[in-house]
């Protein structure tokens, strides 16, 4: 993989985020050129804490500006596009499904098209969806596979959901854009600072650095899996289109564990592993009677076909992603909180 990334243009989307940051980190170690849109640049991210802004090219601007996106790829003769940029949090799309429909739907048409009016020859472009695209399906249909509808109700699902469908629009006659689309479960690890997410605001507490404020009843079953695994596949998959187009062109993966945790059972392996459990024994106390509104119940996602087309599996079990992921987090929290 070193070899065939070394000089290679890269173009990332949702770059100052948690997977774009973790995805970067990868592709600079095996010797690509790297370019992200940033709105804003937020200096509190993975990749100023890990030392990776000074080996970035940041471009300022809106990722609905197609104009602006056409002329990145032709300017910097982009290769590859890896687009993570989205409205993520749930509640804020209950709140405000406008701004997620602009960030997720929008943005992600706005890109695509932008891409296809650009003089350069885009190799690989790989649109990230989510499991929560399927919307909810019975617990005896588990894990989701790709050949199953998407039937999503609520905001978050439905964007996307619209933007998945968009993206194999493009990849389809008559365009025929070298795009995948990847539907992952949850992901965790080093550098998710989106404290709404369950495990980093469970560490967060756990290492007395906040309070854990339950949102549900603790009942909702979750497949995770570890960001490194996540950016090795995102890398496999990318090397895979440029290699093989006509045999990646179009598809849709999952990626998952099969394996599904509960709410609960996160909560008791973070403060049992921070060495924290009466608090634990405290927010269950907490736990409310309802799930919150836009929450589906359970999520498991399959990834047999994944393997099939390119051998991957996930590497870190639940228990070692989450240890390495621990102490990422004491390291930036006393970084952060203890020398102020």
């Amino acid at each position: 993989m070193k070899n065939f990334w070394k000089n290679k243009n890269v173009f990332v989307t949702g770059i100052n985020g948690f997977i774009g940051g973790n995805l970067s980190k990868l592709l600079l170690v095996n010797g690509a050129n790297v370019f992200g849109l940033v709105r804003d640049l937020n200096k509190d991210s993975f990749i100023y804490y890990e030392n990776l802004a000074d080996k970035i090219t940041f471009i300022n601007g809106d990722l609905t500006n197609k104009d602006l996106i056409s002329r990145i790829i032709s300017e910097y003769r982009i290769n590859a596009v890896f687009h993570f940029a989205a409205q993520v949090e749930i509640g804020v799309a209950l709140n405000n499904p406008y701004l997620t429909y602009e960030t997720n739907i929008r943005g992600t048409y706005a890109l695509l098209d932008g891409i296809k009016q650009s003089t350069t020859n885009v190799q690989s472009i790989i649109i990230a969806s989510s499991d929560k695209a399927y919307g909810s399906y019975a617990s005896s249909m588990m894990p989701y596979k790709e050949e199953y509808p998407l039937k999503p109700i609520f905001p978050y699902d439905v964007s996307k959901a619209c933007a998945d469908m968009i993206a194999q629009s493009y990849a389809n006659k008559p365009f025929n854009m070298p795009i995948v689309v990847t539907r992952f479960c949850n992901i965790f690890g080093p550098g998710q600072l989106n404290f709404s997410a369950i495990i980093p605001d469970a560490i967060r507490s756990a290492l007395n650095y906040s309070k854990f404020i339950p949102r549900g009843n603790g009942k909702q079953v979750r497949d995770y899996i570890y960001v490194e695994d996540v950016a090795d596949l995102y890398l496999r998959m990318s090397q895979n289109i440029f290699l093989n187009p006509k045999k990646f062109r179009g598809q849709i993966f999952n990626a998952g564990t099969k394996k599904g945790k509960s709410v609960k059972e996160i909560l008791k392996n973070v403060y049992t592993i921070c060495e924290n459990k009466p608090l634990y024994d405290k927010i269950l106390l907490q736990m409310k009677k309802k799930s919150p509104l836009g929450e589906i119940e359970i999520q498991i996602m399959d990834y047999k076909k994944i393997n099939k087309y390119t051998g991957w599996e996930p590497l870190r079990t639940f228990d070692e992603g989450l240890a390495l992921t621990i102490e990422w987090y004491k390291s930036y929290l006393i970084n952060k909180y203890d020398n102020d």
